[in-house]
């Protein structure tokens, strides 16, 4: 069939949509109305945890939108996050809450990859839901995902997995058969888990810092503290032409420069951080040297007044006429009068200063996502409108608040070692670390608990953990090859519970006498998907076996006569690779002979490998061909391609890490 294609949306950008569940029983005009004012109550429920955001690019925002190219009228918006890919995943954390607290809307979010929610939980998902068959059919709805299941014989609730439904469609199955509609429980808690500690990771999310600015940058700043994200943007991204504003600060001159404390995102913390940067000797900016206590308050108050100064010089003086007070706005009474009803004021006495400065607040977000205005001002614009409302800068007055400054915050977490990012790469990959059974428990024990487990018996600990992995190796390896995957990939076996590895020798004989044009039959690729949804398949499957029961006779003697073919193909191939050494780069042993009893190999290190041939103490006849031990070949090759590794990434680490194997480190200094 032919799906339709996904329109092309800007990388770095999350959309978001919010449905009403059940409109068709409203006008167009009475849609409209009850849309615009969900918007408003909706902004104002979550206005308290977006004036303490600082945001990357965009904020969240939403607006009224009309019925266009089938898709019903919703309100929604799109926000460009850039780098901090937390902004996408605080606004998944906002749908949740939305749909929760008013449960006549239903959300559908996505960014340019698609269904990222998905890809979330990408390992727990049914087998015909994939990017061409999700389409209008993930939604957040009362706070937990839905998705619009695919028709099969045991439900009768859904739309054929061929079938694009519209949205108004879903959204109708998706109110009148919500329970069928609710994603699996793995499903939920992996996006769930995602978004987990909000809103308390708001604040862990932000970073303060103490920073030598112009006093004109801190004036503004203690108006809109989120205006530093454009700055830091406009520094991180600079190039020659704006640099050459920054050869002389005319807006924000460095001799008025004050020690305050200024208000990060931790994305927008390292982003300045981490830039080398020295500045124009014309522009006045002069560092401590690096031994000085405060060194690292100048440079970061040097990076941030030139990403002002850029942002000034790119925009012109903005008019001298004063905006209109937010108060002549006939909507925000309307929003004032929700903020109460959610308790925005706290308490507070109104004309005291926190209800001041918790107004000033309102008023800022009330520009910026209530107000939709055609003419938005630039950052630089903002910036330079908030200066000419600015009083004479009081320099005296900001220097005399330096020392009462508070301690600013430690920025360790800059600074991951090797075991840490071991545990953050173990716990994004927990939920496939099963694969390896006791390997893999005993390999996250090894990375959370290595400095609380007592010291004694540790080798002997050690040496268990390492001989099982071994055959882990082994059994992993096994277990991948005996999987069944289409032709869109290979499937890797998550599941502990995987067949042990057995060869049907005559499938293997039918395959190879098709191949080899025994048979006038071809193999099929579709043969090879293993799609257990797929029900109509599974009449096909009952008539192949019907058919396969009618020539199982003639089955058996062609299988005997093939196998025997086969064995004369093998023997001829022994006899002429006989003469050549390519028998000297695999190892004849019976060591696992040895090792059957305790059904183990023994422990390891990379630098050791394993016995060498001659210390087995038995003997091969003249001319005798001595069968391959595959499991003692694969782990030795496997070892010495580890060794290779050096301890980075590589083929060998990369696939045992897909299986879910874990190796312990290298035992062997050499």
């Amino acid at each position: 069939m032919d799906f339709p294609e996904r329109r092309v949306m800007q990388e770095d950008v999350v959309q978001y949509k919010l449905f009403l569940i059940q409109s068709e029983c409203l006008s167009s005009q009475q849609t409209q109305n009850r849309l615009t004012h969900l918007t408003e109550e909706i902004l104002a429920k979550v206005a308290p945890l977006l004036m303490q955001y600082i945001w990357q690019h965009q904020p969240f925002n939403l607006k009224y939108h009309p019925e266009k190219c089938g898709v019903p009228a919703h309100i929604g918006g799109s926000t460009q996050f850039g780098d901090n890919v937390e902004d996408e995943w605080f606004i998944v954390y906002l749908l949740q809450q939305i749909t929760k607290d008013f449960p006549e809307l239903a959300a559908r979010v996505e960014d340019n990859d698609g269904e990222f929610l998905l890809i979330e939980a990408a390992d727990y998902l049914p087998k015909w839901l994939n990017p061409d068959t999700s389409e209008n059919r993930v939604f957040i709805y009362q706070g937990e995902l839905h998705i619009i299941p695919s028709l099969s014989k045991s439900s009768s609730v859904g739309f054929p997995k061929d079938v694009v439904p519209g949205v108004e469609q879903a959204l109708a199955l998706l109110s009148t058969n919500t329970e069928a509609c609710l994603a699996s429980p793995k499903i939920r808690t992996a996006v769930r888990k995602r978004i987990a500690g909000y809103p308390e990771k708001i604040k862990a999310g932000l970073h303060h810092a103490h920073c030598y600015i112009p006093a004109g940058i801190a004036s503004v700043l203690a108006q809109r503290p989120d205006l530093v994200a454009p700055a830091v943007s406009a520094f991180y991204l600079r190039d020659p032409v704006d640099l050459q504003a920054c050869r002389r600060f005319k807006t924000f001159p460095p001799d008025t420069r004050v020690l305050t404390m200024v208000t990060f995102s931790r994305c927008l913390y390292a982003q300045l951080q981490q830039q080398q940067f020295t500045p124009d000797r014309r522009s006045g900016f002069t560092l401590p040297p690096r031994s000085h206590p405060q060194y690292r308050a100048h440079e970061l108050g040097m990076k941030l007044a030139h990403g002002f100064e850029i942002l000034c010089s790119k925009c012109r003086t903005p008019s001298s006429e004063p905006d209109a007070p937010v108060s002549c706005n006939p909507q925000w009474k309307g929003f004032m009068a929700s903020l109460k009803k959610n308790n925005y004021f706290r308490g507070e006495l109104e004309g005291s200063a926190r209800h001041k400065q918790l107004t000033r607040s309102a008023e800022n977000f009330f520009k910026q996502s209530v107000v939709s205005t055609s003419s938005v001002l630039t950052p630089g614009e903002e910036i330079l409108r908030l200066l000419q409302d600015c009083d004479t800068l009081a320099v005296e007055e900001l220097k005399k608040q330096e020392s009462q400054l508070p301690q600013e915050d430690s920025d360790s977490w800059l600074d991951i070692t090797a075991q840490d990012l071991e545990w953050m790469l173990q716990e994004r990959s927990g939920i496939r670390a099963d694969v390896g059974g006791q390997s893999s428990g005993s390999s996250g024990q090894r990375v959370g608990g290595t400095e609380d487990r007592a010291k004694e018996g540790e080798d002997s600990e050690e040496e268990e953990v390492a001989g099982y992995s071994l055959v882990a190796v082994s059994q992993g390896m096994k277990s991948f090859l005996n999987t069944m995957s289409s032709h869109e990939g290979a499937e890797l076996p998550w599941s502990s519970s995987a067949q042990p590895f057995n060869v049907d020798p005559e499938s293997i004989s039918s395959a190879l006498d098709k191949l080899l044009g025994g048979k006038a039959e071809e193999l099929d690729s579709d043969d090879l998907d293993d799609d257990d949804d797929d029900d109509e398949d599974d009449d096909e499957v009952d008539d192949k076996v019907k058919e396969e029961d009618d020539s199982s006779g003639n089955a058996e003697t062609d299988g005997t006569q093939t196998l025997d073919s086969l064995k004369s193909y093998m023997d001829q191939m022994d006899e002429e690779l006989m003469n050549t050494n390519i028998g000297q780069s695999f190892s004849q042993t019976n060591y696992n002979k040895k090792a059957s009893d305790s059904s183990r190999l023994p422990p390891f290190s990379f630098g050791d490998g394993f016995p060498a041939e001659g210390d087995e103490g038995e003997t091969e006849e003249p001319g005798e061909i001595q069968p391959l031990d595959v499991d003692f070949n694969l782990v030795s090759n496997l070892m010495e391609s580890l060794s290779c590794q050096a301890g980075l990434a590589g083929p060998a680490s990369n696939l045992l890490q897909s299986l879910g194997v874990h190796l312990p480190p290298n035992s062997d200094p050499a």
